[in-house]
């Protein structure tokens, strides 16, 4: 994770909504797992990662713009148990649903 952390406005939106602290996407940022990665986004590459929170599931999609050493916070979420596997570190399949 970069020096720097940015907050989208959607992200701060999403927090505020959720309960979901700037301590916690912090947390999640420096010691979560990154479940999947998006090298074609732009304008940088981002990622998806899984942290916990509380015995709390949380998904931050953060990407990392090099050049000004900064992480942009895209947005934050509770994994929806209809839409991931039990351990929310893989999509279901739609047959699976």
């Amino acid at each position: 994770m970069a020096t720097r952390l940015v907050f989208r406005i959607h992200a701060v939106q999403r927090m505020s909504e959720r309960g979901i602290s700037e301590r916690e996407v912090r947390e999640i940022l420096s010691i979560g797992e990154t479940i999947e990665e998006y090298p074609d986004d732009t304008p940088y590459a981002s990622r998806l990662v899984l942290g916990w929170c509380r015995g709390r599931p949380l998904h931050v999609v953060a990407a990392e713009n090099v050049e000004a050493e900064e992480t942009v916070v895209i947005t934050v979420y509770d994994p929806d148990p209809t839409l991931w596997e039990p351990g929310f570190r893989q999509r279901r399949r739609p047959w699976n649903a």
